[in-house]
């Protein structure tokens, strides 16, 4: 089945500016807060299983708070099942540690889909190479930042850059 049906999603945006993708999710509160992200920005949200946790998860919903109806989320079973649901439409943009070029080098357009890999071990080698591989500077001795920090940062520029605001 390519596209599960999600019991949150209660919005369902005609064209959304940008689609944030979270490639097999671990941890609630992140997928939450970036969900939250995705409701006052209004992008779609495409959640990669399996997750990490279940999608009625208190964390989950927390993190979210009443937001959910503003949400338009979409389950895929899989990773080929998300790209026989995109259908070739959109560009996908990957964002990773291990990406030499920065973010704000990406051609991120209407429609797009920006792709954040698991908190524990980030994306598939096959799909880093797969697609445009992006990363955000860190000048810290820390080896990476939050997920819904980065989803955050990267979201927000494109969506300037597209003049949004």
């Amino acid at each position: 089945m390519p596209c599960l049906s999600a019991q949150t999603s209660h919005r369902l945006l005609d064209n959304p500016a940008l689609n944030i993708v979270l490639y097999q999710p671990e941890i609630p509160a992140n997928t939450g807060n970036i969900a939250r992200l995705c409701g006052a920005a209004e992008m779609r949200l495409h959640l990669i299983h399996p997750l990490g946790f279940k999608v009625d998860d208190k964390h989950l919903k927390r993190a979210g708070l009443d937001y959910w109806r503003e949400v338009d989320v979409h389950r895929h079973a899989s990773f080929d099942a998300f790209l026989n649901y995109t259908n070739g439409k959109g560009n996908f943009f990957v964002f990773s540690r291990h990406a030499t070029d920065l973010y704000t080098q990406a051609d991120v357009v209407h429609g797009d889909y920006l792709l954040f890999g698991k908190e524990s071990a980030g994306l598939p080698l096959s799909i880093r190479k797969a697609y445009p591989c992006f990363s955000i500077p860190i000048w810290g001795n820390v080896r990476s930042l939050n997920l819904s920090t980065a989803a955050g940062i990267v979201a927000y520029h494109f969506l300037h850059r597209m003049g949004k605001f």
